[in-house]
């Protein structure tokens, strides 16, 4: 007991250093009650906070057949997938995911965050093995997920200005005559600016040094490109990772790309060896989710449609939704006590509105990170509008 008091007070002494700096997090629950509403502390809040971009959550073709696969299947899949995890609706869901987005195949794992931290790392080991380390060219604000892929591989980055290709460009062309193998690794949208990358410039860049290319379109998936296939569709990308707990409103990730590249995952990739495979009621919805998408076009115009008007509505305050062109709009304060101010008094409004502070984002960088839905009403979009400038000026004292 004396032991782990000692511990206790080295973990107390960080969060109170935390609280001063205004960074320190604290878990507060909500229930859902659909698929943009919450319920905390009794009071029903409209949620622009969440990832759920085409309000699938809620679909009821995704509980239904979530449902129809747990009965059928029950409730875990027992094993990882190389031991007996593997079933028929396992390679079902990865031959409809690889359809839709264009690939030889497709690979599923258990969460965004795994899927870049030990993809990547698996690649870049391989990589390693050719006789010299690879080059590993990579957005500056690349997600965390992406760094640590990178760390577990030992791979120094050599990274470029964020969103920048003529940056990008003149790296390749300054290491052109290193040894190693050329990897870039970007996101095809930004989670925490809303911004997006020139795909079409990457992979043409890509094609001219030899490079291959890993894009995260976990922000992308399901809400842009044609049907909702991502930035990347239509274009040489190696690897497209993604995420089924966004826009496509379950949980788990995936992969895709060559047959050669995801059987090679299959035997390489620790965090799909050591995991245990996801369960029947995910893989229901993950498959009703990829059958639902393609169809709704009409749900993705009228979300970028309300996005453009609330980064209207931002400037119009005098504040920055730059450089977002897409669901997620930021409102760029600075000061982590601000934001915290500025979501109090959307909070209060009956709005949900993160402060996203350090490390999330760079340091002076805390901000009100929007995150819009097809699921909120044009009554929910003009509360939104109407909170904004009397957050602005609540939290300007």
């Amino acid at each position: 007991m004396r032991f782990m008091a000692c511990f206790d007070t080295l973990f107390q002494t960080a969060l109170d250093h935390m609280a001063q700096r205004h960074i320190r997090r604290v878990l507060r629950p909500v229930r859902h009650s659909g698929p943009v509403t919450v319920i905390r502390d009794g009071r029903e809040l409209v949620n622009f906070s969440s990832n759920d971009y085409l309000g699938l959550s809620h679909h009821p073709a995704l509980a239904a057949r979530a449902a129809q696969w747990l009965h059928e299947d029950g409730t875990g899949a027992g094993a990882s997938r190389l031991v007996t995890g593997t079933s028929a609706k396992h390679m079902a869901v990865e031959a409809r995911l690889a359809a839709f987005k264009g690939a030889e195949a497709a690979l599923l794992l258990a969460s965004g965050w795994q899927a870049n931290a030990s993809v990547l790392a698996a690649i870049l080991r391989l990589a390693t093995e050719q006789g010299a380390p690879p080059l590993v060219f990579a957005d500056r604000l690349n997600h965390a997920s992406l760094h640590q892929g990178c760390m577990a591989a030992g791979v120094r980055q050599i990274r470029f200005r964020h969103n920048d290709l003529n940056h990008l460009e003149s790296l390749l062309i300054r290491h052109a005559d290193d040894p190693g193998l050329r990897i870039i690794v970007t996101e095809s949208v930004f989670s925490m600016d809303g911004d997006r990358t020139d795909i079409a410039r990457l992979s043409t860049l890509a094609r001219q040094h030899g490079a291959f290319t890993y894009v995260d379109e976990a922000h992308a998936t399901g809400v842009l490109g044609p049907q909702g296939r991502g930035l990347c569709a239509g274009h040489e990308i190696d690897l497209v990772m993604g995420t089924f707990s966004k826009a496509l409103g379950g949980f788990g990730a995936f992969v895709t790309g060559s047959r050669a590249l995801c059987d090679w995952l299959v035997n390489a990739c620790s965090g799909f060896v050591f995991t245990t495979a996801p369960p029947p009621a995910m893989l229901g919805a993950m498959d009703a989710a990829l059958e639902c998408v393609p169809h709704l076009d009409e749900e993705r115009t009228r979300l970028a449609r309300n996005a453009a008007h609330i980064r209207d509505v931002v400037r119009g305050c005098g504040l920055s939704p730059e450089p977002s062109t897409t669901q997620i709009v930021p409102i760029m304060l600075g000061d982590a006590a601000r934001a915290l101010r500025f979501a109090a008094s959307l909070e209060a409004q009956g709005l949900l509105a993160a402060a996203i502070r350090p490390p999330t984002v760079p340091p002076n960088g805390s901000r009100i990170r929007l995150a819009l839905s097809a699921a909120h009403t044009d009554g929910m979009i003009d509360q939104l509008a109407t909170a904004i400038p009397l957050a602005l000026h609540q939290s300007a004292s």
